[in-house]
């Protein structure tokens, strides 16, 4: 990993309105009629599943299904390519926001996002949870996502199937992400290390809205794939609402 020292400019854990001023100085996004931030994510607009690879490694190569949607990576290709990727952070400016998944603190993930986009930076603050400034005093990461979209890799060298690249080292606790400026990703890879870690805890995990009754006895939950409507379906004003992610309501 990225050493103390070895970062030529790191802006740590800025607020989301340093963030979007950030986002807007670099030219990374615009400014939308209803004051939203929009920023273009170039050829993904979406998740891109057949780039992504785990390291075939030790403590987790027995625990994973290897089929096509778990495809192996060797271990000397992920340390190449993220070799490329802490030489890229050396000389450039990267956004770091420290933050948990899993809003129950027995589960709780601490995650580290280091990213070469503001507005990454501000997605990671956004949807993860905040650490109170005491807590970030102390903060060391369970795991490490690096996302950065000029890293590009080349396929026949570094045995991805494009330029884009997703490689999950579970051993390592590390996750790089480039070649997309697609932030999901992002959110994603956490899950599945959530996916990963928390059966192993008594933990079932489950990608779902919910909601209750006002005396919390009856519980519906809503499952489907990702856009298919699990939020809009739950909103009900009756009931109170909750969304789940991998077996916690965040």
């Amino acid at each position: 990993m990225v050493a103390k020292g070895e970062v030529a400019v790191e802006r740590r854990n800025l607020s989301p309105a340093a963030l979007y001023e950030e986002a807007i100085r670099r030219e990374e996004a615009a400014i939308v009629s209803t004051g939203a931030l929009t920023a273009e994510t170039g050829k993904h607009t979406g998740r891109s599943p057949q780039d992504k690879f785990f390291v075939k490694e030790p403590t987790s190569q027995d625990a994973v299904w290897w089929h096509p949607g778990n495809q192996p990576i060797a271990p000397a290709k992920f340390d190449q390519l993220l070799g490329r990727m802490e030489e890229f952070i050396r000389t450039r400016e990267v956004y770091t926001q420290d933050v948990f998944a899993c809003a129950d603190p027995r589960f709780r993930l601490r995650v580290r996002v280091i990213s070469e986009l503001a507005w990454h930076s501000l997605f990671a603050r956004n949807l993860f949870i905040r650490p109170t400034a005491d807590e970030q005093m102390s903060f060391e990461p369970d795991f490490t996502v690096i996302s950065l979209p000029s890293v590009k890799a080349d396929a026949q060298r570094d045995g991805t199937r494009s330029e884009t690249f997703i490689l999950v080292n579970l051993g390592r606790r590390i996750v790089i992400i480039g070649g997309t400026g697609y932030a999901g990703e992002i959110k994603k890879s956490i899950f599945t290390a959530l996916n990963y870690l928390l059966p192993a805890q008594g933990v079932f995990p489950m990608h779902c809205s919910a909601n209750t009754d006002p005396d919390g006895s009856d519980v519906a939950l809503f499952f489907g794939l990702s856009g298919t409507g699990k939020t809009t379906l739950s909103a009900d004003p009756s009931r109170a609402w909750t969304k789940t992610r991998s077996g916690t309501t965040s």
